[in-house]
């Protein structure tokens, strides 16, 4: 990694959550580092009047009490807030963007940081169109200029439109940069050099080859402050159609021309435009979703979702997804990608699953059961990657055992994973924008994502209720277990009938 050129951050929504818990410690984690340019300022943006001063300190004292900066960096996090500067702005008030090109201007003359100026929106979506309006009437929005959008990206796909033309309207596709967290994961980058770089992988890694394929995200905690966000969002839009849609497009994308940004980003369109379209029946047949009741959570008393703050009682917004997609290209034609995602589930993990056909009947009956090869690719808690195959269990008869080697990236000797918003941001700063959604992309997962929820509004029934603390609805419990059968090896006795059927 290497330092961008000097240039100014100007964070919209700097007295908001976002701005708290990501942004800025992301952005000490580079300053620790010795990532960020040479010549660098953070101005933070925001309705609240805060005297000069009392933001920086503030948000030292929150970083230190969370645990965002150990005690012993407290020296080094009053340095790095000499960088930060706060300014209060409506962002709202067309008239007010004078005034905040004055303020870079008088910034970038102070610090010498010089004509680069990278924009972060940590407001409310609602906020992007007046933000881009601003910029662009002001002349904030040059061609030194560049700017990070939060998702949504849009709630539809006509909005997503909407937000895109808009967008394009003052800045270059290459300029703007759709920030996904999940893409910043080190474990998620990984992905395509286990694919490409490994001639052990890359032949077999296909229809003949592979049954099916999981993703699932799992989370403990509810929706917590956002009830309002989720009431308009709900999993589906949450994260589906960002979050897992993207880690499947890492899976499944062809070999791209090269490493730059354009040629990956091309075969990751290519793949969410291959997903096949789900009319109404194959809604009911292929998706679940579920709604967390209250109860005892890990010996905490947990509320259902109607009753946390800002949901309605009867809301029938879905807090669980379950769903089977398949992508109509040679390379998966007939494969299944199955989606696992919810809150207040019994654990929090992001895995992807590679689940390998079965070997041939005389050697697939002496490993049991449901064994058979698989790929892991665990992200989150602990980012690594477990392959599971089968060994004789030693003795004389020929009885097979599921063993595994794994590999976790805390493994790796003085390496520190970068924290994924401290990576999208240094990538964004850099001007490389491999690890952010295009606008196309973000187009074909609302494309995808669209016909479902439109059924699901449509539909008198309301998404099951699950236990919090449990695997989710037993509907999509039911999902997996018919998956996990249709994945079984044939048992020992079929495989030696097939054997002998052979020989005779």
């Amino acid at each position: 990694m290497q330092r961008p050129e000097d240039q100014i951050l100007t964070i919209f929504g700097a007295s908001g959550d976002l701005s708290k818990r990501k942004l800025l410690p992301a952005l000490f984690q580079l300053f620790l580092r010795g990532l960020l340019p040479d010549k660098f300022r953070v101005l933070c943006v925001g309705r609240t009047k805060i005297p000069a001063g009392e933001f920086a300190r503030t948000r030292m004292r929150e970083m230190l009490d969370s645990g965002a900066a150990a005690r012993e960096c407290a020296e080094k996090l009053e340095e790095f807030f000499r960088l930060v500067e706060y300014f209060s702005f409506d962002s709202s008030d067309a008239q007010s963007y004078g005034a905040l090109a004055g303020e870079i201007e008088r910034v970038r003359s102070l610090s010498g940081a010089g004509g680069r100026v990278l924009f972060y929106l940590g407001t409310p979506p609602a906020a992007y169109p007046a933000i881009v309006d601003g910029l662009k009437a002001s002349g904030l929005a040059g061609e030194k200029s560049s700017i990070i959008v939060e998702k949504p990206f849009g709630s539809d796909l006509e909005s997503a439109r909407l937000l895109n033309a808009k967008l394009n309207s003052a800045f270059p596709e290459e300029r703007i940069f759709r920030i996904d967290h999940y893409l910043g994961k080190e474990t998620v980058q990984n992905i395509l050099v286990l694919r490409f770089s490994n001639e052990i992988f890359e032949p077999i890694w296909d229809r003949n080859h592979i049954e099916s394929v999981e993703i699932s995200v799992s989370e403990t905690v509810g929706v917590e402050k956002r009830g309002a966000y989720y009431e308009s969002a709900g999993a589906m839009r949450d994260m589906i159609q960002n979050h897992l849609l993207e880690l499947m497009t890492f899976v499944a994308m062809e070999c791209p021309a090269n490493l730059g940004a354009d040629s990956i980003r091309d075969e990751m369109a290519k793949v969410l435009s291959c997903l096949r379209p789900m009319d109404d029946a194959a809604v009911e047949k292929n998706t679940v979703r579920g709604q967390y009741a209250g109860g005892m959570c890990g010996g905490v008393q947990t509320a259902a979702y109607v009753d946390e703050p800002n949901v309605a009682k009867d809301s029938a917004v879905e807090t669980y997804v379950a769903m089977k997609a398949f992508i109509d290209n040679r390379r998966w034609s007939g494969v299944p990608f199955y989606f696992y995602t919810g809150k207040r589930l019994a654990q929090k993990r992001s895995e992807i699953s590679v689940n390998f056909k079965p070997a041939p009947p005389l050697f697939s009956g002496l490993c049991g059961e449901n064994m058979r090869n698989k790929l892991s690719i665990i992200i989150q808690p602990d980012e690594g990657i477990s392959l599971q195959f089968a060994l004789k269990i030693p003795g004389k008869s020929f009885s097979a055992t599921q063993v595994s080697m794994d590999f976790n990236y805390s493994s790796l000797a003085d390496v520190t994973l970068p924290d994924a918003y401290s990576r999208l941001i240094l990538d964004a700063m850099s001007g490389d924008s491999t690890l952010f959604a295009r606008s196309d992309a973000v187009e074909a997962g609302w494309k995808f994502v669209d016909p479902i929820i439109a059924h699901w509004k449509r539909s008198p029934s309301k998404p099951a209720l699950y236990p919090c603390g449990s695997d989710g609805p037993t509907e999509a419990v039911n999902m997996k277990l018919e998956h996990s059968a249709s994945s079984c090896a044939l048992p020992l006795a079929n495989a030696l009938t097939s054997n002998l059927d052979g020989r005779a």
